[in-house]
């Protein structure tokens, strides 16, 4: 491993467990704080301040960059390898891949952001932001597992899983380059990813379990041979008997 690939891997776990502690943190709180002491989004939507949107924002952009670094992370190594053989460095290009690519999800929080919000005014979800609608979360569920067998979902998966065949297709010269190149990447990888972190809002936005499963699902699913379609498939059944299985209860 060139010497520029452990500064980067150290860099991007730092992240990650800072976001993961930051997640934690605010479970914490939620489950120890008395409720009128709590931070809590308004039931209805007329009420929401640009303090609620902000707090909200927040919560979504650090759970988005702690849930998909970590599947990003092997396509972050091997650009730094090939700026290093290229540029003799790996700074300010990598740097900026990797900023771009969040800059993705951190735009995608917006979009979750104001989801959450309606969802809030519909009584979707409750001032604890738990699931309160079987109806809705039995819809994402099957969303979710369809979007599973969709060609271009699979498409997109396959240059996530290959981080070279990305590069060599994709490559742009430059810095300017590098941030365009993370932008599409990141914006392959939520093409990819969207209707998997939906699921948030299905089984509780601040469910860490939740998180948890979500995160190492993408991870496997973007480390799995190229080839290999069971395990997405596998998890679309998964999904689409849940919600199914919602339905029934609801």
């Amino acid at each position: 491993m060139p010497k520029s690939q452990p500064i980067i891997l150290i860099g991007l776990l730092a992240i990650v467990v800072l976001a993961w502690s930051y997640l934690f943190y605010q479970h914490w709180l939620m489950t120890t704080l008395p409720m009128t002491e709590m931070w809590m989004p308004p039931s209805v939507s007329a009420d929401w301040h640009w303090k609620d949107f902000a707090l909200v924002y927040i919560m979504w952009a650090v759970m988005m960059a702690a849930m998909m670094l970590p599947s990003a992370i092997p396509m972050f190594l091997v650009y730094a390898k090939v700026c290093q053989q290229r540029y003799r460095t790996i700074q300010p290009h990598t740097l900026l891949f990797a900023s771009a690519y969040l800059l993705v999800w951190f735009g995608f929080s917006i979009v979750l952001t104001g989801l959450q919000w309606q969802m809030h005014g519909l009584h979707f979800l409750t001032p604890m932001m738990d699931n309160q609608n079987e109806t809705m979360a039995a819809v994402i569920f099957l969303l979710a597992g369809i979007y599973q067998f969709i060609p271009f979902k699979s498409r997109l998966l396959q240059n996530c899983r290959s981080p070279m065949g990305f590069l060599l297709t994709e490559w742009c010269d430059g810095v300017k380059g590098a941030f365009q190149m993370g932008l599409k990447h990141g914006g392959m990888c939520l093409g990819c990813c969207w209707a998997q972190m939906m699921i948030m809002f299905a089984v509780g936005v601040m469910n860490l379990l939740g998180m948890v499963l979500i995160t190492l699902l993408v991870l496997i699913e973007k480390t799995v041979p190229i080839s290999n379609q069971y395990f997405s498939k596998a998890v679309g059944v998964v999904f689409i008997g849940w919600g199914f299985w919602l339905l029934q209860i609801g």
